[in-house]
């Protein structure tokens, strides 16, 4: 099974959760761990964490919303809906990675701008880089394995 579409959408959509609440965590641990460095490091921390948390709460209420879907349906019913889900979660893959170009975009410019004389925000700058780039190739791959 080398696609989504030879994939069970309700697998495929516990795959991403799975691998998004993977990201979250060590992103946490990852920037708290950076807590103890230089304040460029502290403001890549600060970052990880953020970023992490709000990860990990997006990853949790999918889950959520997957399962309560998913039990609602009748096996024939979920059959049916597979399509429409396939549609929708491309849908905000998609919109996600629009997204994260701009999250890249304002991590460049807190670089060049704050973090051009403070430390702290250029780390900042870089942690919002870093996650907002792990996120659009995360999208990306994942609705490219929706076709």
């Amino acid at each position: 099974m080398n696609s989504a579409s030879s994939l069970d959408i309700w697998t495929f959509q516990q795959t991403i959760t799975r691998r998004l609440m993977a990201w979250s965590l060590f992103s946490i641990l990852a920037g708290a761990g950076m807590f103890w460095g230089d304040a460029l490091w502290r403001g890549i921390g600060v970052q990880f964490v953020a970023w992490g948390l709000i990860d990990l709460a997006i990853a949790v209420f999918g889950a959520i919303g997957t399962q309560r879907r998913w039990s609602q349906w009748t096996p024939e019913e979920r059959l049916a809906a597979q399509p429409r889900e396939r549609t929708q979660l491309a849908r905000i893959l998609w919109l996600n990675a629009g997204l994260d170009v701009l999250y890249v975009a304002g991590g460049l410019t807190l670089w060049l701008t704050l973090g051009s004389t403070d430390l702290f925000w250029r780390g900042g700058g870089w942690g919002i880089i870093v996650q907002g780039g792990f996120l659009f190739f995360f999208d990306v791959y994942h609705a490219l394995k929706l076709r």
